[in-house]
């Protein structure tokens, strides 16, 4: 495929060897904290732009600017990244709970929050949420305090859950709890709680509820597997997918706009995890609507973000970045970034994503292994670079 010429390219580096990592969490009741570990290195942590790269094994850092490998960390086989929120930090899942990673450091820190099942990570209102998928328990930390963690975790508080399941907790200004409600055979729907564990609002038609994204106003959204849930001042409702099974998983949003863009899969038998429709959610007008993307675009959850003004963005299986109003679904504009390709296997397979910080688009190709940055204004290529590993999850800081 023939590629505009980049401003700046970077060419792949050698890899840092570093050491294994060893974990040392330990977690009470009421706050979650690890062993002191000592730094690595003594050298100040470097300002600017840094993306993380997940692969099979580890996780890569990079300067955000030139896409140099700047860090080599193993890890374990499958990873998961999520930003802390803090403009420092992510949260690396393993096996064992929540692995701080300091991407500025940059380093895998030994610090751990433990978790039978380490799950979703929620950052809204100045605090960074974790949800155990193994016990439903939700740690809440002040995520300014992750930004200046010196060897050891800051106390959290555990709200200890009811009934284990894939689920996800939020927390909004005024301290109120919104988390999800299911157990192992079913999720079914969600409870607003207040600072005390009054009980503000609930509601039991969610089937399959899964996701969340906080819009204009501290309005939540989640998706069921036939709709979605607002709740916003109290009060909950319920939006209907227009098909019979219309399942929405995964909410994208601005925080400055009410108009939230979610996932929308409308076969349950649908073969591979390539989608074709967007699901347009108005939480202040309460309205769902459900637009077709162009022929020959899909994407899957991995490649949808929001963009300085409140803009979709989406990774097409064309290898484009398409510019989406979020109001009308109507396709502004489209960038070229990489190949096309193709529907992973399994959701857990390496396939290309998107991340945005600061004025940058970051685009990884895993089957060529490359990762190229877009001008997320003009979505005119900035870098692009050969990665030593085959890319699969990403998150970036500015």
């Amino acid at each position: 495929m023939k590629r505009p010429k980049p401003t700046a390219t970077a060419a792949a580096v050698a890899t840092l060897a570093v050491a294994a990592v060893a974990v040392t969490a330990c977690a009470g009741p009421g706050t979650s904290s690890a062993s002191p570990s000592e730094p690595r290195s003594s050298a100040p942590a470097a300002d600017g732009p840094r993306v993380a790269v997940a692969y099979a094994g580890g996780v890569l850092v990079l300067d955000g600017d030139t896409l140099e490998v700047v860090a080599d960390e193993p890890s374990e086989e499958f990873v998961r990244l999520n930003l802390a929120g803090d403009d420092r930090h992510a949260f690396v899942t393993t096996s064992q709970g929540f692995q701080l990673l300091d991407l500025r450091a940059p380093e895998l820190t030994d610090l751990v929050v433990d978790a039978g099942a380490a799950g979703h990570v929620v950052r809204h209102a100045g605090k960074t949420v974790l949800y155990d998928d193994a016990t439903s328990d939700t740690t809440v930390f002040d995520t300014a305090d992750l930004a200046s963690v010196d060897g050891a975790l800051p106390d959290a508080r555990v709200i200890p859950g009811v009934a284990a399941h894939h689920g996800v907790s939020v927390v909004l200004t005024d301290g109120s709890l919104l988390t999800t409600v299911g157990d192992e055979s079913a999720r079914t729907g969600i409870r607003v709680t207040d600072a005390a564990g009054a009980e503000i609002a609930a509601s039991d038609d969610c089937p399959g509820v899964h996701g969340e994204g906080t819009a204009k106003g501290e309005a939540v959204v989640v998706g069921c597997e036939d709709g979605v849930l607002v709740y916003r001042e109290g009060t909950i409702a319920k939006l209907d997918s227009p098909d019979a099974y219309g399942r929405i998983g995964n909410a994208y949003v601005s925080e400055e706009s009410p108009l939230v863009v979610m996932d929308y899969k409308d076969d349950p038998d649908a073969e591979g995890y390539l989608l074709h429709r967007l699901a347009l959610v108005d939480t202040e007008a309460l309205t769902l609507k459900v637009v077709d993307l162009p022929e020959g675009v899909e994407y899957t959850w991995r490649g949808v973000a929001r963009g300085h003004d409140g803009e979709a963005l989406l990774l097409g299986s064309d290898g484009r970045v398409h510019v989406i109003d979020p109001a009308t679904g109507q396709v502004i504009a489209s960038h070229e970034a990489i190949d096309p390709w193709r529907s992973p296997a399994e959701w857990q397979d390496e396939h290309p994503a998107l991340a945005v910080a600061g004025e940058v688009r970051y685009v990884t190709d895993a089957e060529r292994q490359r990762i190229v940055a877009l001008d997320v204004h003009t979505g005119e290529w900035i870098a692009d670079a050969a990665l030593p590993v085959t890319p699969n999850e990403i998150v970036a800081i500015d």
